[in-house]
């Protein structure tokens, strides 16, 4: 089985570079070998294995030893896990990696882990929360932001993004906030 301190999930770092990112899911066991399905977030999923050694949440650590198509499917061989019980109880994990280990995105590219937490302001300095998660519902990217508001994650809408100074600003569109309008001092952080 996989190795690693089952019981103590690691700690969340300060250090966005040293988030966890999470780069695929386990599903189905695959075969009576121990081969598991992925589903892979990586942009290029046949590199996932230069990444290894994989953890969980829960701190364990994971090696994947191979990699094989099947369909539109992708399958894995992880070490220590030889038979289909044993895929079976990695139905659900996660395999993730601390962001320092990615690749240094490109200019105007951003890991979704390095956009959460980070403050999201109107162009005259109000505050309407903190970005909460980054989602994909199959339109592409949503800001899920403390108080409710989600905001389309494009160029028009969130022209400006500083990291390191721990902020975006949006230009929501017409309409979108009137339901939805902080009040003084609340951002819902």
């Amino acid at each position: 089985m996989p190795q690693g301190d089952r019981g103590r999930p690691p700690a969340a770092p300060d250090d966005p570079a040293e988030r966890s990112v999470v780069m695929a899911e386990i599903g189905a066991p695959h075969g009576v070998r121990g081969w598991v399905k992925l589903t892979v977030f990586a942009e290029d999923p046949a590199t996932l294995r230069r990444y290894n050694p994989f953890h969980d949440p829960k701190g364990r650590r994971f090696k994947i030893t191979a990699l094989k198509p099947v369909g539109k499917s992708l399958t894995a061989q992880i070490e220590g896990v030889a038979d289909r019980d044993a895929a079976a109880l990695l139905r659900g994990t996660r395999l993730e990696v601390p962001r320092s280990r990615l690749p240094r995105p490109e200019e105007d590219e951003f890991y979704h882990v390095d956009l959460i937490g980070l403050e999201a302001r109107l162009a005259d300095g109000t505050v309407l929360g903190h970005v909460r998660d980054v989602a994909d519902y199959g339109a592409g990217d949503l800001l899920d932001l403390t108080g409710g508001v989600m905001l389309p994650f494009t160029r028009e809408v969130v022209p400006v993004i500083d990291i390191e100074g721990g902020f975006l600003t949006v230009e929501p569109p017409a309409g979108l906030l009137d339901e939805a309008k902080p009040e003084p001092g609340e951002d819902g952080a």
